[in-house]
């Protein structure tokens, strides 16, 4: 049975769940309070660079099953209401919930007794029971829902999860059994919980994809030093069933929107409920390390000493959005990587295909080969595939030195060999053009068989593009 469906806010959470039931064939208003932004999606117009999101969009418009508006009075006749609205970390750690209260407040006074209201933001354990207090009424039956979509997949994981979480208290409540049967059309498994548990269980999930990333970059810390290819040691781990093989591939760090501020909130809860999640605090300072290991692997690559001076030095990166297949830069290590190598007075030029903003005190151009013009050192930031494919002769013969810093271990090495680069990978032995006779080098000896080229000038110089430089504040989504 269709239902008369609203959803609050219209981001990546928001404007898939409502594009995704229109696309179910239930219909859809979608209120969001940047009116620019609801003036766009009317014209069908989508920012988010997500596969399939724009199709759906523009399905639902035509059919007349999407609507968009910035008047909360627009689901005042939904029979089901998802609330799909922002809660960033607070100074504390403690998610913000300013943005949900207030729609709470606006929507007690337009909806009708009986109408279910989800929350669909992940929220701190406990505020399901507090939403009959935000909305001012309690004839509102409340259900949680919480969203497990991955950025640059949202709509393949909405339509075909792998698991569907419904809490509500009592879990077999007529409301729960009414959200339930919204996503009869994905044959996804649903679990049915209290809405305590609904609300833990995103916490949870992320929490442990950050311990078990940051175990990663640990890890692959080790093998450096014993002389192990981490590469091989996460292929054996990950064919064990018990593990799997996800979230076991090292980087400059873990990132985006979710596992940071996910991972800061569920610290909190402990701490407020007298636990102490030593092991989430671990992960959490682990990954701040990574990133100081990546700018110390960059710097030597560059400079040829883990404590080499940066100042003057030009270092082309490659990727900024804290992973391939979206263009977010919130809370991106790339980001931060570059941001740092900058603050040490680094002359960044970076590059991403699907990142336009500008990066404070860095230039961000529109062609990957201008990032290595001179460059003592490229580094990977992203794992684009795409950067596997360029062409590293060309990217050897604009560089200073042909030394690339992959950190996450997403480029062919025999194809940089064959271009002339030294690569240095994460938890990888150091391989360079004559690796046959040199196997293993830590990034100190890189010194030696790298040199600055004669015919290269020592100072480095901005890259200026016609229509490549976008200066200034890093962040900021396309």
């Amino acid at each position: 049975m269709a239902e008369r469906i609203g959803v609050l806010g219209a981001g990546y959470v928001g404007l898939t769940t409502a594009a995704c039931f229109a696309a179910m064939g239930h219909r859809v208003s979608a209120v969001d309070i940047d009116q620019t932004k609801v003036s766009r999606l009317r014209a069908g117009e989508v920012d988010l660079a997500e596969p399939g999101l724009t199709e759906l969009v523009a399905e639902g418009l035509r059919e007349g099953t999407l609507a968009f508006s910035g008047d909360f009075t627009a689901v005042a006749g939904s029979t089901v209401v998802f609330l799909c609205l922002p809660t960033p970390p607070g100074d504390d750690g403690t998610p913000d919930l300013r943005a949900l209260r207030s729609a709470l407040g606006d929507l007690g006074r337009v909806l009708a007794p009986g109408t279910i209201v989800v929350t669909k933001s992940t929220v701190p354990v406990g505020t399901a029971q507090l939403v009959p207090e935000y909305l001012g009424r309690a004839d509102l039956p409340v259900v949680s829902n919480p969203e497990f979509l991955r950025e640059g997949h949202v709509v393949h994981d909405f339509r075909c999860p792998d698991r569907v979480v419904v809490g509500a208290d009592p879990p077999d409540s007529p409301a729960a059994e009414r959200v339930a049967r919204l996503y009869a059309p994905t044959e996804a498994r649903v679990v049915r919980t209290s809405s305590a548990s609904a609300e833990l269980a995103k916490y949870a999930s992320n929490g442990f994809l950050a311990v078990k990333a940051s175990y990663a970059n640990t890890l692959a810390e080790l093998c450096e030093q014993c002389g192990a290819d981490v590469r091989d040691v996460a292929a054996v781990m990950g064919l064990d069933p018990r593990i799997g093989p996800h979230f076991l591939a090292p980087g400059p760090g873990w990132g985006g929107s979710c596992l940071p501020k996910d991972a800061s909130a569920l610290l909190r809860a402990a701490d407020s409920a007298g636990v102490e999640f030593g092991l989430l605090r671990d992960a959490v300072r682990v990954n701040t390390r990574q990133r100081t290991r990546m700018v110390r692997a960059i710097r030597t690559a560059a400079t040829g000493r883990p404590d080499g001076s940066l100042d003057g030095v030009r270092i082309g990166v490659l990727g900024l959005a804290f992973k391939a297949g979206t263009g977010d830069v919130r809370d991106s290590p790339a980001v931060a990587v570059a941001a740092e190598l900058v603050r040490q007075g680094a002359e960044v030029t970076a590059y991403d295909p699907a990142v336009q903003s500008e990066m404070d005190g860095g230039t961000v151009v529109d062609d990957p080969y201008l990032v290595a013009k001179d460059a003592a050192a490229l580094a990977v930031l992203t794992e684009w595939p795409e950067f596997r494919d360029l062409d590293w002769p060309r990217l050897a013969e604009a560089a200073d030195r042909p030394v690339v810093v992959d950190t996450r271990n997403v480029l062919d090495p025999d194809v940089l060999a064959e271009a002339g680069f030294a690569r240095i990978g994460v938890g990888t032995p150091v391989e360079v053009p004559d690796a046959c006779s040199r196997p293993r080098l830590h990034p100190q000896a890189l010194a030696g068989p790298l040199q600055q080229r004669p015919d290269r000038p020592a100072a480095a110089r901005p890259v200026r593009g016609a229509g490549s430089d976008r200066r200034t504040g890093p962040g900021g989504r396309p």
